[in-house]
């Protein structure tokens, strides 16, 4: 049967004249449209990772302490005594640009299926948020209008509502996350969305179809035509049509989500199923198919049975709507009615729409009728994977060559003036709208700075979890920038005394037909697999975002890392508010302001080189935080990160309550450098720190004391409660 306007329909889907002769050779005839729809969706960038697969081969995923890694809905790890953790990030970028509040709120939906599916609890989230600039501080090489930062306290306010809304319904903590803002996401704002949940290491369950005749089931929220063909819309860029993508946005419903999440956890507690999955992505098409490739199995689906929220669906729409709260069950033959029972007692809807069979086929049916017939291995097992041509960016050979030395011709002005930056301000506004305390189980969160820290009260373990997204580094140096984000996002656990043990990954980049894209991948790829390997922290899930481009103009490489690690006992975390003792710095303070937060300030770009770092001098980083903690050594630790010395030490007090006597001993313009590997401590024995530091080959050196109500540093005395209120009122002033 041929298709008229075959060219505009291929176009509409995204599908290259190539690949349609690859449809056409799989399938041994033309294919029809719904064969179509379903061909694209499953070769679309965001399910095939066509252009990132040959880059992602060679991730280290394996350790003695992962139980899975990607390939699942989530990774899991081990947490001892019999439990584990499940977690992973992902994007949910253009919508939440078209749609902001809706698009943020399902991609927490979402991410929190992809946990529970797997058996676990959901019990934590982090969120990395990135947006164009809000202070009105027109950046030259912007091309957006100049109401630009109006439109961004919109989608911000909208973003952080949707997070906001469906984690706070639901009742999963958001724990902590991080805000970025820069030009280069005028056209795109970047959601991530992270979530972690709890099992029994022997209940995990995976998104698998097999057993001849077991029944297929369809449970969740009823299909409607929201979300249509949002796997293909997030696999392109964005231009001045876009805003006619809106009804490509899914519409989430935290209360139906929150029902569907124990309706499956009761249904787990019993031996029912064989297997589940979420319908995400490219809704029933990904999750049907992905099911039975796992298994090697076939499928036939009956569409009219499943339940349609909308009149006159028809087999496309159904295959690919991307309606939130829906799961795919292969239960067990026998086992139907009492599946089928679990969920309407949760008052949701319910189906029985298949059975697994073994003709290696998908074959969907409409009222009796065959409407598509698929072989389910060449449409994973063939999928495109692109050599895309690769080429260094032009502007790193002048760029890098631009160092840049700030001047400081007053201390005192110049630290005002970042504590009331939207990169340092409080972030209070935000994080204030999550409710980071239900289920009791939080102990440090948004506003504990550096990882939050979560109690497994099932073993009396507590999980750290960090989540970090160095665009500017990876700007500036992609391989570094990669092996930077991993590293800190790992020292940041270490701080808590929690040893880093797997990492989940979020890759947002720009158009991957651009040479210069797909260079900066390349080389972010290899700085991940060359931090995971040094520092043993296994990548267990993640996800790829491209085409994060508006008008030709692209992100800066992003690569969102969240590590997660453990402390064996929850009472032996340690946060970051000093309390009185004695102020050590932990590893070489060195001169490196190449993408720095002064840099952005006075120069108004960034420039020069991206920091450095020794990995092995990372790992020992590690783990003398984790020996100090062990010995009860620290009162409190904290990252030096965006700002410096001088603002991790602000930061430290603003928790605390308590003022600082340092000297530096350098130079004025050193207390904005933003080294690699240096950690702020806070300890009533110094001299043991000194010793054990030593030990460890690591520099260490006292450099003042906490107390009293006065910051004080290298000559300059400022209130604690004035420069506080700078920070607290700071970012809030762009929404007044």
């Amino acid at each position: 049967m041929s298709i008229q306007n075959l060219p505009e329909i291929l176009k509409k889907h995204k599908l290259s004249q190539e690949e349609y002769e690859q449809i056409k050779t799989i399938l041994g005839r033309e294919p029809n449209l719904v064969e179509i729809g379903i061909f694209s969706a499953m070769w679309s960038e965001h399910c095939s990772y066509k252009s990132s697969k040959i880059y992602l081969r060679g991730f280290p995923t394996t350790a003695p302490w992962v139980i899975q890694g990607p390939g699942e809905n989530a990774g899991v790890i081990d947490i001892t005594k019999g439990y584990s953790a499940v977690f992973k990030v992902e994007s949910h970028n253009h919508p939440s640009f078209i749609e902001p509040h809706s698009g943020a709120a399902t991609g927490v939906g979402g991410i929190m299926r992809d946990v529970f599916t797997m058996g676990a609890r959901p019990i934590a989230s982090l969120n990395a948020i990135c947006f164009g600039r809000i202070d009105e501080k027109a950046s030259p090489n912007s091309t957006m209008p100049s109401d630009m930062a109006k439109l961004h306290q919109r989608l911000l306010k909208g973003v952080v509502s949707g997070i906001g809304h469906y984690g706070n319904c639901i009742g999963v903590p958001t724990v902590g996350g991080e805000t970025y803002f820069d030009s280069c996401f005028d056209g795109n704002v970047l959601c991530n969305a992270f979530m972690l949940g709890i099992a029994k290491s022997d209940e995990i369950f995976y998104g698998r179809a097999e057993g001849i005749n077991n029944p297929v089931i369809y449970a969740g929220s009823k299909t409607g035509r929201d979300g249509l063909g949002g796997a293909v819309m997030s696999s392109d860029s964005f231009d001045e049509e876009s805003k006619n993508l809106r009804p490509t946005v899914q519409v989430g419903d935290p209360f139906s989500g929150k029902l569907l999440l124990e309706a499956c956890l009761e249904l787990f507690k019993k031996d029912l199923i064989v297997g589940i999955q979420d319908m995400g992505a490219a809704g029933l098409t990904s999750s049907s198919f992905e099911m039975a490739a796992r298994s090697g199995s076939g499928m036939a689906l009956y569409l009219d049975k499943v339940p349609m929220r909308e009149e006159g669906m028809n087999p496309y729409e159904l295959m690919l709507s991307e309606s939130q709260e829906r799961m795919l069950i292969c239960a067990k033959k026998g086992c139907e009615e009492a599946v089928c029972d679990i969920f309407r007692k949760w008052d949701i809807d319910v189906a029985i729409i298949g059975e697994v069979t073994n003709s290696g086929h998908m074959e969907l049916y409409w009222h009796d009728e065959l409407c598509a017939h698929i072989p389910i291995a060449p449409i994973t097992d063939l999928a495109p994977m692109l050599s895309r041509p690769i080429s260094k960016p032009s502007y790193l050979d002048t760029l890098n060559t631009q160092n840049f030395k700030p001047k400081i011709e007053n201390l005192e002005n110049t630290l005002y003036e970042m504590l009331g930056s939207i990169e340092v301000g409080s972030k209070k506004m935000i994080y204030e709208r999550f409710d980071s305390l239900v289920g009791t189980n939080t102990l440090i969160a948004q506003d504990g700075g550096d990882a939050s820290l979560v109690r497994v009260k099932e073993n009396n373990t507590a999980l750290a979890m960090s989540i970090y997204a160095p665009y500017d580094y990876c700007y500036l140096d992609p391989k570094k920038g990669g092996e930077i984000a991993v590293a800190t996002a790992g020292r940041k656990c270490a701080i808590r005394g929690a040893r880093a043990l797997a990492i989940s990954d979020c890759l947002n980049f720009g158009n991957p037909e651009n040479e210069e894209v797909m260079w900066q991948f390349k080389e972010v790829c290899e700085g991940i697999k060359n931090a995971c390997a040094k520092l043993n922290t296994p990548v267990v899930s993640g996800n790829v975002s491209l085409y994060n481009q508006t008008n030709d103009k692209d992100i800066h490489p992003t690569p969102t890392i969240v590590s997660v690690g453990l402390i064996a006992d929850a009472k032996d975390g340690i946060d970051s508010a000093l309390k009185g003792g004695e102020i050590i710095l932990l590893g070489e303070w060195k001169e490196e302001f190449g993408g720095s937060l002064i840099q952005k300030m006075q120069a108004g770009k960034i420039s020069g080189k991206a920091p450095e770092l020794c990995l092995d001098t990372e790992l020992k980083l590690w783990d003398l935080l984790i020996e100090l903690n062990s010995k009860k050594l620290l009162s409190a630790a904290k990252n030096v990160g965006t700002g410096g010395v001088i603002i991790s030490l602000c930061k430290m007090a603003f928790l605390g309550d308590l003022g600082f006597e340092c000297q530096s001993g350098l130079e004025s313009h050193m207390l904005f450098s933003q080294p690699q590997s240096l950690v702020l401590a806070e300890s009533l024995d110094s001299t043991s720190v000194l010793k054990i530091a030593e030990d460890f080959n690591i520099p260490a050196r006292i450099i003042g004391k906490s107390g009293g109500n006065t910051l004080q540093i290298d000559g300059v005395k400022i209130p604690l409660d004035k420069a506080k209120d700078i920070y607290e009122q700071g970012f809030m002033r762009h929404f007044e």
